[in-house]
């Protein structure tokens, strides 16, 4: 798929891979919409990265229907939807207090404001020729980690719904759905995990996603995720505990 001269949103453009992402595709001659809940934090990386910058929270109905309200009249060339905020809870599932109102908000933002949004812009992708709507996820699609524990259940919940809704628009659109999954990045949103240390620099994974696009690659594997992937379908048990070595 080409990828220059498009039209493209990015949620969670503010910071992290949205960040780095809208700052390689706009290099690539395409005009980016990031959007964000912190009117400051986006409209800062809007002018930083000479963006057009949308303050929305996409868990908010009315947020929402600004957006599409907008989006639709200034934007009705739009033709790539990035599905990528997404928020993290470190905590240990038997042990927190407070673990179902995380994973509700978790689900929230991770899962069902993707679907929504994807609901909403549907028709405006498939008016173009030539759409795309990439979902963020995770090497954690395929086991979880333990102290990211509902973090990796709303991962594998998109996955399961990317896989879905590829097959569905496969049949009688030209909208194309990829995903992307990391493994560990290096973002603020990952120090807590050792992101700092440890993660891959957001820039590889864009890259990655760029190349993965342009070469019509459904699941984009980044990091350890293609080999933490094989491992799953050759022993699941093994792959769990792979990934929570040290845990």
């Amino acid at each position: 798929m080409n990828i220059s001269n498009k039209t493209i949103l990015i949620t969670g453009g503010g910071s992290g891979i949205g960040y780095e992402t809208a700052k390689l595709l706009s290099q690539q001659g395409n005009k980016i919409i990031i959007v964000g809940r912190n009117a400051d934090k986006i409209k800062k990386a809007g002018e930083e990265l000479n963006v057009i910058a949308i303050a929305a929270d996409i868990t908010i109905e009315t947020d929402v229907d600004s957006l599409i309200k907008r989006v639709s009249n200034e934007f009705p060339e739009l033709s790539i939807l990035i599905n990528n905020a997404a928020v993290a809870y470190i905590y240990r599932v038997a042990e927190d207090p407070e673990s179902f109102e995380k994973a509700q908000h978790e689900m929230l933002v991770n899962y069902l404001s993707p679907i929504r949004l994807t609901e909403r812009l549907l028709p405006i992708l498939k008016n173009q020729q030539e759409a795309a709507i990439v979902n963020v996820s995770s090497n954690v699609v395929y086991v979880p980690l333990a102290v990211l524990p509902s973090y990796s259940a709303t991962k594998a919940a998109l996955h399961s719904y990317t896989l879905a809704l590829r097959r569905a628009l496969a049949m009688d659109t030209a909208v194309k759905v990829f995903e992307l999954q990391p493994s560990l990045v290096n973002t603020d949103a990952a120090k807590g995990i050792g992101g700092e240390e440890n993660g891959i620099d957001p820039g590889v994974v864009v890259r990655s996603l760029i190349a993965g696009i342009q070469n019509d690659v459904n699941e984009i594997y980044v990091g350890d995720t293609a080999a933490l992937r094989d491992q799953y379908f050759s022993d699941p048990l093994i792959a769990l505990e792979t990934l929570n070595q040290g845990l």
